[in-house]
């Protein structure tokens, strides 16, 4: 694994330098939009929906949607004055026990490495954790955006796990659904019986992307088959660059025709010259 963050853990006045590490990776099945009869790639090109133009990445901006539909262009002007931090630091602001925090709560998670020089008061602040079952609520600051996580210990290992904002947490709203209706004392007997009959204990090994097996196969034998396209490679310099020039022809017209200039008229050709004879 590669780190992708390195800062330090502060408690108190105890620091504990360490390297953040992804703790999950994303196996789901990609596919690629292709074209059905050659295999070629799909393209998207960047298109304004006011005036149908190409448009170029220095001409992009970051724009918020409005309730009522209104657009609010952002300049990296605005966006610099907006409260952000780059501190390599995981503050804890409390501790609290680990049955209060819900699932629900937590997004990403992370591995904790402490430095070769912090292995000590990592070992403690490990310990500490899971003897007493709590969690340590902090703030850590990554990619400049600031936002509330906790520690908690797995295999050994502090864990860090990202934390949704309040706001972010939706209330179920069902309606007709309420908390008044309640299952009948047989209905719960039976219901107790069938969760002893389907009690266990879980091992994630025991369970499989059946999908994503079924899948490799499926590709596997095409290939083995020989039902493989091999797409042309597009000509060097084709495509977007072609599409930016008929777009840039087409605003100039636009442009003398807002001015009221007329197009002017193609030069008549010559005719060719004729060769002497020798």
């Amino acid at each position: 694994m590669r780190a992708i963050w390195k800062g330090a853990i502060s408690f108190g006045l105890v620091n504990v330098p360490v390297r953040l590490y992804s703790a999950t990776e994303n196996h789901d099945v990609q596919f690629r939009q292709v074209h059905r009869e050659d295999g070629g790639r799909i393209k998207y090109q960047r298109v304004c929906t006011v005036d149908g133009e190409l448009v170029s990445y220095d001409d992009i901006a970051k724009g918020y949607e409005t309730e009522d539909g209104q657009m609010v262009v952002l300049t990296d002007e605005d966006l610099a004055d907006l409260p952000s931090k780059s501190s390599k630091e995981i503050a804890v602001v409390e501790f609290v026990p680990a049955d209060e925090i819900d699932p629900m709560w937590l997004d990403k998670s992370y591995y904790l490495e402490p430095d070769a020089s912090a292995t000590k008061p990592y070992v403690l602040l490990r310990d500490a954790l899971e003897s007493e079952r709590r969690m340590a609520v902090c703030t850590v600051s990554i990619r400049t955006r600031m936002t509330m996580a906790v520690l908690r210990v797995r295999d050994d290992v502090i864990v860090m796990q990202t934390m949704l904002w309040p706001d972010e947490i939706r209330n179920p709203d069902f309606g007709s659904f309420g908390g008044d209706q309640h299952a009948t004392a047989q209905e719960l007997k039976m219901a107790h019986m069938l969760i002893d009959q389907l009690s266990g204990t879980f091992t994630p090994s025991e369970y499989e992307d059946d999908y994503a097996v079924a899948l490799k196969e499926l590709v596997e034998a095409k290939v083995a088959g020989g039902e493989v396209q091999h797409p042309a490679q597009p000509p060097e310099g084709s495509g977007e660059v072609v599409d930016l020039l008929a777009a840039l022809a087409k605003s100039v017209e636009k442009a003398k025709a807002a001015r009221g200039d007329a197009p002017a008229a193609a030069p008549a050709k010559k005719p060719a010259a004729k060769k002497k004879a020798g």
